[in-house]
């Protein structure tokens, strides 16, 4: 039988759990065996009797159950490799599966190959078709486009939708995405649900069929002889030359716009600045900007992480946890996310109930493997 560990978070303001009741029946079914540290799930809406009645152990935050355990299921991975004691107890060739802050972190890949622990770093996890039920980032992207325009549209000074009153008609609001992505373009469909009038902007021409497709207003990028384009999914970092044409370009949307929500980020490197303070004093006095991408620098200059600020009278939310603040729905979809990837490696096994085997010519293994080292009577 695979044992499977869920901890506690350790990361503050961390609310979301990476195994639900629903996914603790999945695995179990598939041959695993859950325990679950006792309050996991309580931030997220998911009570200890809920995974007792779904067939997980309860157990206290101990080494000797992790020295136990296959497999560790985790959100804020790095987190709990860093701040979690217990983690030294894991026996060689476990595997650590969560978010692991990858890029550049190699005091982290260090620390767990010494340690002798193989992680999977679900940034890195390749967005190919075979693949896409284990997206944990687009499925939390996904909220976060939701919530940045919730934020939005409660901190405007401006009704959303089109209204016709005794008092006259209000026009509807004016909505400008930084970024197609599937943050962009949930923040596209969204405040398009609630009835603002939405541009979106992106630097790959090829966006244009998906904004329009949900109803927006697709801003081409500035005509240049070298356009970014993507790569395994992901936009590529375009160059400065056409960051700053771009800017130009959104002056005169930003002047017009009553809400901005800004997504776009590139793996691995800062955040693109697409919104500058000289941009901001164009921008209507009472509108607002969200910033998703504050925590890798920001698209727009002057966002404060986790922080509302006024600058030239504009509203600068720093949304750097949307995730987080929608608990119960985010922690379900990461989980479903984490059990795809667990089953399909549960598969790639061939149902060896002693332990798992990575495949290191599979794409989905090697393209998220972070640190490897097989267990012992385990071929790799």
């Amino acid at each position: 039988m695979i044992r499977v560990l869920v901890p506690r978070e350790c990361r503050p303001g961390e609310t979301r759990v990476a195994a639900t009741p629903e996914t603790v029946r999945r695995l179990s079914a598939r041959g695993c065996t859950l325990q679950v540290e006792q309050g996991a799930g309580a931030a997220s809406g998911f009570d200890d009797a809920a995974y007792s009645e779904a067939g997980a152990q309860l157990v206290d935050p101990a080494a000797e159950h992790w020295g136990l355990a296959d497999v560790v299921l985790a959100v804020q991975a790095a987190a709990i490799a860093q701040q979690r004691h217990e983690l030294e107890a894991l026996r060689p060739g476990a595997l650590l599966l969560g978010l692991l802050e990858p890029h550049g972190n190699d005091s982290l890949k260090q620390q767990l190959e010494q340690r002798r622990v193989s992680a999977m770093a679900l940034e890195l996890l390749p967005r190919i078709s075979r693949a896409q039920t284990m997206d944990v980032l687009s499925s939390q992207a996904n909220i976060a486009g939701y919530k940045a325009v919730l934020l939005a549209s409660a901190a405007l000074d401006r009704y959303v939708p089109m209204l016709m009153t005794a008092a006259g008609t209000i026009q509807p609001a004016r909505a400008l995405i930084l970024g197609a992505g599937v943050a962009g373009l949930q923040a596209l469909a969204t405040a398009r649900r609630l009835g603002a009038v939405v541009y979106v902007s992106d630097v790959r021409a090829a966006a244009k069929e998906q904004v329009e497709s949900l109803g927006g207003r697709f801003i081409a990028p500035p005509e240049q002889e070298q356009k970014p384009g993507e790569s395994g999914g992901y936009a590529q970092q375009a160059t400065e030359a056409f960051l700053a044409e771009q800017r130009r370009q959104l002056t005169e949307q930003l002047a017009l716009a009553d809400m901005v929500i800004c997504t776009a980020q590139v793996p691995g490197r800062p955040a693109p600045r697409l919104i500058d303070d000289a941009m901001l004093q164009h921008m209507r006095p009472g509108s607002v900007v969200v910033d998703l991408a504050v925590a890798q620098g920001g698209n727009c200059e002057g966002t404060v992480p986790g922080e509302s600020v006024m600058r030239h009278g504009v509203q600068l939310i720093g949304a750097d946890a949307l995730p987080c603040t929608v608990a119960n729905h985010a922690s379900a979809l990461y989980a479903r996310n984490v059990a795809a990837l667990l089953e399909h490696l549960l598969e790639a096994s061939g149902g060896e109930p002693s332990a798992l085997q990575l495949d290191l010519e599979d794409p989905i293994v090697s393209g998220c493997l972070f640190t490897h080292h097989a267990a012992a009577g385990a071929a790799a």
